[in-house]
């Protein structure tokens, strides 16, 4: 049964999800690479009993070169190395970092991912991505990117292999038992012996089975492809959805689509993005925003809406007070978010001009400016219509927006029965956001032979 509580996570971009956040006077410059950031923005989070911190993640330099010298998004710590380091500074909060299916291998990440969950005490979780950019590709020997639905057939199978990898081992397998000399039952060692399409993997992972049994799947399939696959192998799904009539459709889609596999829909939970810009009074919420887009250079916006849109127009040569077109060429860039750009922009009448700055305020996710009393109420109208099982939080600068949050938005949440009281139900990742622990596939439903 669905909880009537939402889940909460704290999407860390490191300087704030605004273009214009780096240069704000609160944020500090190297935020990206300044563990003590990363730290103190993971704790006030945990304090406030947020469910997981989120750390996304690009192999490559992905803007434009006239932009590149203005933004600060593409130079970040890799964020695995960083879980790894807040494990020691946590005690409770998950911990979700994103890889890439694309342009790693199954054994590497099964075994990082297994490493990670044994050294937090059973709080990570793996962001699933197939990467999305041609420069990416180009620092793997490649010159392009795999055709989207490529990229999807090559994460599936990428995904049954490292969840194989992790049941490669029974829970009990490692006995350590030094009166006997074994440390090991091998009667409970499985190897994979995986041929496919795109991998060959003999296994057994040489790492016990993490304790979540599976770290937690995030997934955030919008496309077609990508909500197929969600609803195949994701236990979070992070979207972004401003509006709330497609947001309950999604919502809708997706479950069935889970149950329709044999899923319970209530461990698929859905968490689109918010970006609450947050102000005691709805004035002084609106000049927080426009403070952060008088930090915008040009090029800056620009770069970030071509990116979205994909390669596929010149955003410099066009008219910017012209109105958006219904559609564009489809890119190999996130489909899904070019397609939701798209149809807000033919929602609400949008220029060029006009859409350019959205997607610098909020890159299409759900934004509201106001009081601490219209940011909840949205919270709760989208949680209590079934559009969202929860939101990750995307404040806008951090630590300062973060602060204004948790200061002001979450008693409000907590005054209306819709989220936790300051603390945590359960020891793992899984526990706290009310997913099962995956029985190993190797036991299930069959008998083994020793």
């Amino acid at each position: 049964m669905r909880a009537n509580d939402m889940k909460l996570g704290l999407y860390l971009s490191h300087a704030g999800y605004h273009e214009g956040a780096w240069l704000d006077p609160s944020v500090p410059v190297n935020g990206g690479t300044d563990f003590a950031h990363y730290a103190e923005a993971a704790a006030l989070a945990e304090a406030a009993a947020f469910h997981f911190v989120f750390l996304a993640d690009h192999l490559a330099v992905i803007n434009d070169q006239a932009a590149v010298a203005r933004i600060s998004r593409d130079y970040a710590s890799e964020p695995i190395g960083v879980m790894a380091a807040l494990s020691a500074k946590t005690r409770n909060i998950g911990l979700v970092a994103t890889a890439s299916t694309t342009y790693c291998q199954p054994y590497h990440l099964a075994r990082i991912f297994a490493s990670l969950d044994h050294l937090s005490g059973g709080r990570a979780a793996w962001n699933i991505v197939t990467s999305a950019s041609d420069s990416e590709a180009q620092n793997f020997g490649e010159e392009e990117l795999l055709a989207h639905d490529a990229r999807y057939a090559r994460a599936r199978e990428f995904v049954e292999v490292v969840k194989g990898l992790w049941d490669s081992w029974e829970d009990d397998a490692l006995i350590r038992n030094k009166q006997t000399g074994l440390y090991v039952d091998i009667r409970k060692l499985h190897p994979l012996r995986h041929q496919g399409s795109n991998f060959s993997v003999k296994g057994p992972l040489n790492i016990a089975r993490p304790p979540q049994g599976h770290p937690v799947l995030v997934q955030a399939g919008a496309s077609d492809a990508g909500i197929t696959f969600a609803a195949e192998v994701g236990e979070v799904v992070f979207t972004a959805e401003p509006s709330l009539e497609n947001g309950k459709r999604y919502y809708a889609n997706l479950k069935a689509k889970a149950r329709a596999l044999g899923r319970d829909e209530d461990q698929v939970l859905v968490m689109p993005g918010i970006v609450p810009v947050v102000g005691k009074t709805k004035q002084e919420a609106t000049e927080k925003l426009e403070k952060l887009r008088s930090y915008v250079h040009v090029e800056v916006s620009m770069a970030q809406a071509q990116l979205w849109l994909g390669p596929v127009l010149d955003l410099r040569s066009v008219n910017l007070d012209s109105f958006v077109p219904e559609s564009l060429p489809q890119t190999n860039f996130i489909q899904s978010r070019q397609k939701l750009l798209l149809d807000l922009a033919a929602r609400r009448k949008l220029t060029w001009r006009q859409l350019i700055r959205l997607v610098s305020d909020s890159a299409g996710h759900l934004m509201v400016v106001g009081t601490p009393t219209e940011i909840a109420n949205t919270m709760v109208e989208v949680f209590d219509n079934r559009a969202a099982d929860g939101f990750n939080v995307l404040p806008p600068t951090v630590p300062s927006g973060l602060n204004d949050f948790i200061e002001l938005v979450i008693p409000e949440l907590r005054r209306r029965g819709k989220f936790r009281s300051s603390h945590f139900s359960g020891r793992t990742l899984r526990e706290n956001l009310g997913l099962k622990r995956p029985v190993n596939r190797v036991l299930e439903g069959s008998e083994i032979t020793r």
